[in-house]
């Protein structure tokens, strides 16, 4: 490889230096790149530059002969069927990103027995780009609803930004079991991970222990059965595993369908008064407001699954369909 240049991005912006060889050199190590920098090879505007130097979009990288990059790894080839059920998921896109309705059941990503999953067949999405797409957060198997996903690896780390910022604005609906009182709220419970391998979960921890993590959520009840079932707005203003599971434990209130932690005696039975209730989970990520990485704010909404949308007929519950994405500010 002889020298070459190259001009940083727009979605590049503010990468460090080391961080932007990496990701377009995957196999180059810290220690050479350090060593490339420190003699003067590597330089950012023809002037040296130090590892954590933040790049500018228009800024001009030069790039000494490196070793010989391994063969890139094949496109994957990914199951027509799912390829085309992942492109009916997508609510919103754009250059930047992509937004999907995620239905309940399929994992976002593989594991023990897991052979289908949504992680597995994001090279559907590619289209014309040279960037596989990316996860930028998680859902849980049977949680539905709104799933971002990045177009290229800048986007995707601005993004991830803002979620570990809490800039994100979610907002969830679960239909649970019991009426909580107070009717809304703030659940600040500490929460911990417990058990191993499959068999973890998360609970609720007392105050000082020392493995506990704050975990904070806001409820609103939208709307109620009688005292035996309602509808829940949660926003999430931490994002611990399984945080709004066990958050609605806390109130007494399950989410319904949800196995692994509900309580005795409070989500069954309640699901047993009402003949033809879905027994999967109704727990759905409804809506995002994000800061969008190229400017402004965006806000995507997400229709209900079938199982949801069918509890609420019977349940008279009434929501409304999602409305169009908004993108503001730009």
């Amino acid at each position: 490889m002889s020298v070459a240049t190259q001009i940083i991005s727009q979605d590049e912006a503010d990468i460090r230096l080391d961080r932007w060889f990496r990701r377009h050199f995957p196999n180059l190590q810290q220690s050479m790149i350090q060593k490339l920098c420190r003699t003067g090879q590597i330089r950012v505007d023809g002037k040296r530059a130090e590892t954590n130097t933040r790049l500018e979009p228009g800024q001009v990288v030069r790039i000494p002969p490196l070793p010989a990059a391994p063969e890139p790894k094949p496109i994957a080839v990914v199951d027509p069927a799912l390829s085309r059920d992942l492109k009916k998921m997508i609510i919103y896109q754009d250059d930047d990103l992509f937004v999907l309705n995620k239905p309940h059941g399929l994992p976002v990503q593989g594991g023990p027995g897991i052979t289908k999953h949504l992680d597995g067949a994001l090279d559907a999405l590619r289209f014309d780009s040279p960037h596989r797409p990316r996860l930028v957060h998680r859902l849980d198997r049977d949680t539905s609803g709104v799933l971002l996903i990045a177009r290229s690896p800048g986007v995707a780390a601005k993004l991830a930004a803002s979620f570990r910022g809490r800039d994100m604005e979610k907002t969830y609906w679960a239909v649970v079991a019991g009426r909580p009182l107070p009717v809304e709220g703030r659940i600040d419970q500490p929460l911990k991970r417990v058990g191993g391998d499959r068999g973890e979960r998360t609970a609720m921890a007392e105050r000082d222990d020392p493995e506990g993590a704050r975990a904070v959520t806001d409820y609103l009840t939208l709307d109620h059965a009688a005292q035996k079932l309602a509808w829940l707005e949660l926003k999430p203003i931490t994002g611990r595993t399984h945080q709004l599971r066990v958050h609605c434990v806390a109130i007494r209130a399950p989410i319904l369908g949800d196995i692994k932690y509900q309580e005795p005696d409070q989500n069954d039975a309640f699901l047993a008064t009402i003949e033809g209730l879905s027994r999967d989970l109704h727990l759905h990520a409804r809506a995002l407001h994000l800061p969008h990485p190229s400017g402004g704010w965006l806000t995507v909404e997400a229709d209900l699954p079938p199982h949801m949308a069918d509890t609420f007929q019977t349940l008279g519950f009434h929501a409304a369909p999602a409305r169009p994405p908004i993108r503001k500010g730009r």
